[in-house]
């Protein structure tokens, strides 16, 4: 029996509770550009694991926001080996829709990149 590839966002990828979301906002080392701010802390483990904040403020559809979303998981899915032994919580600032998410997914692989890149993150990169 071939083992099948899993396309899900498992559990362990996600960051569930208040404290988790906390101890990274605190830290405050972040990134951003007109669509998205990441901000991000070391964990312990080896792998890394995301947190979304889309507010009403971005998109007022829940349509909208669902769509940002699904495109953040996605994308962060598809490259988690950028992010190893990281929390990172990816903020929405400005809606996207199908025609402009190539260029929100271009934005956010490099915020990605450069959260990575940046050594120092107890402060802004």
């Amino acid at each position: 029996m071939q083992s099948e590839k899993r396309y899900r966002f498992a559990r362990d990828a996600r960051l569930l509770k208040t404290d988790d979301f906390s101890s990274v906002f605190s830290l405050r080392a972040s990134v951003s550009n007109d669509y998205f701010q990441v901000l991000g802390k070391p964990n312990l483990s080896q792998h890394a694991r995301l947190g979304l904040v889309v507010g009403k403020k971005t998109d007022k559809r829940a349509v909208g926001r669902n769509y940002i979303k699904r495109t953040v998981r996605e994308l962060f899915r598809q490259n988690t080996e950028l992010l190893l032994g990281l929390d990172v919580v990816v903020r929405s600032r400005k809606p996207f829709a199908r025609q402009d998410g190539a260029a929100a997914r271009a934005a956010l692989l490099s915020l990605f990149k450069r959260i990575k890149q940046c050594r120092a993150l107890s402060s802004r990169c």
